[in-house]
């Protein structure tokens, strides 16, 4: 029997927008990997009301439900007193934790006041959750054949409460089944497309797997998730589909579950013993950005130059005046001598090159914001390739950054 949850979020600063709600994100996973679906997410302010409302509609949905927020020290955290009206119980003190505060406070030189004693507080009929990374324990409450957990808003603390009590908790409570996901990730294919490459195989899957399009900045993640009693089985199924999928797709599949594109690539380099280099003009630098922050990037990219305006395109990285003069700095004619002459100043296997308008301003009627030429140089020569970018400044830098990492993934690769 499939478990359902639900997760509740507390706080007037997550519903402002002025913290971001990780909480869920992560809630959310974990329970996915023991085989409990999240069926609802609700977030709610520091209103009486408002929680002890979602409380009542979450009892009627779920058989969990997981609370962060609401545990501190201050007036404006009321979560252990709403649940006391739900629970129809008294807030106690427990002298356990209380002796931890004292200690803790003690230890620091700090007094204890009155609104930390508080934190002790616990309803009546609830368990105490031992949280070693703060003073506000975590309360665990079986009402009525559903679960309660209510946990700190910290995310570092709501993730160790997670892992120390919680997950196995669950376990004991529930015959859970497994849910195991494999992530494909696909690069410069439209989510369209995709489905329109695969529908006779996603139309033949068996009930028990589930296929999600996952699309994010011309990448598109295709998330199979397989459900059910025997792990070893459903990865076994799992792993069949991949086997039958992967032929229709191959040329746009960089790698598979948590690897990233940057990552992928400096793999396929490393592979191969080569190294890489770049000259950005649009993009800013975000190339050599990408590069450098996955660790050991060292072994193949060697650096990059940012030449922003024609001034250095031509006195520093080497592009000929003609060139720009007579085809502009956004040309094909231009990316192709910036990646030309990053390859022999780095000394690199491959080179990659940027140029184009990214915006707002700039751009012509024949070649308006958007309009971006990308390369990349070997050996062999050079390949290069005009994109025209629907979007904004910002997501045209990543966009480019993105194609011309697939532009590089492809040359390796000889496809």
């Amino acid at each position: 029997m499939q478990i359902y949850a639900e997760i509740l979020t507390i706080g007037d600063e997550i519903l402002y927008g002025q913290i971001l709600n990780s909480n869920t994100h992560y809630i959310s996973q974990t329970l996915s990997e023991i085989g409990v679906k999240v069926r609802h997410h609700t977030t709610v302010g520091d209103d009486e009301l408002a929680i002890l409302t979602a409380l009542q509609q979450a009892h009627q949905r779920a058989d969990i439900v997981v609370m962060t927020g609401g545990l501190g020290p201050t007036k404006d955290d009321i979560t252990k007193k709403v649940l006391c009206q739900f629970f129809n119980t008294d807030l106690i003190i427990n002298e356990d934790w209380l002796k931890r505060l004292e200690d803790f406070f003690s230890k620091r030189g700090r007094p204890m006041l009155e609104t930390n004693r508080q934190q002790a507080a616990m309803p009546r009929s609830a368990t105490l959750l031992y949280n070693r990374l703060g003073t506000a324990p975590g309360i665990w409450q079986n009402y009525e054949g559903r679960i309660y957990v209510s946990m700190p808003g910290v995310p570092h603390e709501m993730e160790g409460l997670m892992q120390d009590h919680v997950l196995t908790r669950l376990r004991e409570q529930f015959t859970l089944p497994h849910i195991i996901h494999k992530v494909i990730h696909t690069v410069a294919i439209g989510e369209s497309f995709l489905a329109e490459k695969i529908n006779d195989w996603e139309e033949a899957l068996p009930a028990h797997i589930r296929l999600a399009y996952l699309p994010h900045h011309y990448q598109v993640r295709l998330r199979l998730t397989g459900i059910g009693i025997d792990h070893t089985q459903v990865e076994v199924d799992i792993a069949e589909q991949v086997a039958k999928v992967m032929p229709l797709i191959e040329k746009h599949v960089f790698g598979f579950d948590k690897i990233t594109l940057e990552e992928a690539i400096g793999n396929l380099l490393m592979a191969k013993g080569k190294t890489v280099s770049s000259a950005e003009s649009c993009t800013g630098g975000y190339i050599a950005h990408s590069f450098t922050k996955v660790a050991g990037s060292s072994r193949y990219f060697k650096g990059g130059m940012v030449a922003y305006t024609n001034e250095i395109k031509e006195n520093v990285l080497g592009v000929n005046a003609d060139t720009l003069a007579q085809h502009t700095a956004v040309s094909e004619e231009t990316v192709r001598e910036m990646a030309m002459h990053a390859l022999e100043k780095f000394k690199t296997d491959f080179a990659l090159a940027t140029t184009g308008y990214a915006g707002p301003d700039g751009g012509t009627v024949e070649q308006p914001v958007g309009t971006v030429w990308i390369a990349c140089a070997s050996e062999k020569g050079v390949t290069t390739q005009l994109l025209n970018l629907p979007t904004d400044r910002l997501r045209h830098i990543y966009f480019t950054t993105v194609l011309v990492f697939d532009l590089l993934r492809r040359e390796i690769l000889g496809i």
